[in-house]
């Protein structure tokens, strides 16, 4: 009989022991009520509690809590259909908010933002829908974070996973993407022949311009060339005029000259006499030579004067 009640009383203190001693693992938050009504929030770690006067009420989870919104139906401004779907992304910031704010804020949370998504849908055209994602995103984020407040949760963001029209509306977005490439590619096309043209234009200006400057620079070139080659001439014959007028003012330099002219004149008489196809015409009178010599000496006498 002792031993029975031996083992009432340790069951006893152990159902003790457990309602008394709480342990809360970590990321976690469970809500006590003490007879009823909220009494605390116990955090995590060793707790103790008064049994069978304090229980716990609510066991919440503070990680980071990913919830799948159901896809729905939502009407553009310009009045087509969008199956929208996506995913919210929250945390529950005070546990005793989150007990008694709402009976299932996890509802709650997925009723607002699909009401919240479809009257932000319904203000932006079909194609802005597409472009403006992370617009979206924002707003549903601020109409839900607003309300989310007093059921003791934190919205942290929502993303749009997937938009898909209607299949008719499909093909029109298809065809007008098509449509604008080969604008696209038009464009370009005609644009590269345009630079072509232009680049060939400025290639051939280029170079008519270079054979020009050639052409002018070999212009001056042989006009300096000529002119030196001129120069050159003439200043060989001057100083061969003067070394010869030199020679003559010597002594003996006029009987030279006229001795010189005199060969000459027998050398050229003589060359052309030897030549058969020629025919020869002697002056009558040989004096005429001697007159010839004797007025090239006067020039030569006329030079040596000062």
């Amino acid at each position: 009989m002792g031993f029975e009640i031996a083992i009432v009383l340790l069951i006893i203190a152990g159902i003790f022991i457990m309602r008394t001693i709480k342990v809360v693992p970590q990321q976690h938050a469970w809500v006590i009520e003490r007879l009823g009504k909220y009494h605390a929030t116990l955090t995590p770690g060793l707790n103790f509690l008064v049994p069978f006067i304090d229980k716990v009420a609510y066991k919440h989870v503070l990680k980071e809590i990913t919830l799948d919104i159901p896809s729905q139906v939502c009407i553009t401004k310009d009045n087509t259909q969008l199956q929208v779907d996506g995913v919210l992304y929250f945390q529950v910031t005070d546990a005793m908010r989150a007990s008694y704010g709402s009976n299932n804020y996890v509802m709650a949370i997925t009723q607002l933002a699909q009401t919240s998504l479809r009257s932000v849908i319904g203000k932006l055209e079909l194609d802005k829908t597409f472009e403006e994602r992370d617009i979206i995103n924002a707003q549903v984020v601020a109409a839900i974070d607003e309300a989310a407040l007093n059921w003791g949760v934190k919205v942290l963001r929502y993303e749009i996973k997937d938009l898909t029209p209607p299949k008719e509306i499909l093909h029109a977005m298809q065809a007008q993407i098509t449509a604008e490439r080969g604008k696209r590619a038009l464009i370009a096309a005609s644009e590269g022949r345009r630079q072509e043209q232009i680049n060939i234009a400025t290639g051939e200006r280029e170079a008519f311009i270079a054979r020009s400057e050639g052409e002018k620079q070999a212009a001056i070139n042989k006009a300096q060339g000529d002119a030196a080659a001129i120069t050159a001439v003439a200043d060989a014959n001057a100083h061969a005029i003067e070394v010869v007028a030199a020679a003559i003012r010597q002594p003996g330099g006029a009987e030279a000259v006229q001795l010189k002219v005199a060969e000459e004149a027998v050398q050229a008489y003589g060359k052309v006499a030897s030549e058969s196809t020629t025919t020869l015409i002697v002056p009558g009178d040989m004096s005429q030579v001697s007159t010839l010599i004797a007025t090239a000496m006067k020039m030569g006498q006329a030079v040596k004067a000062p």
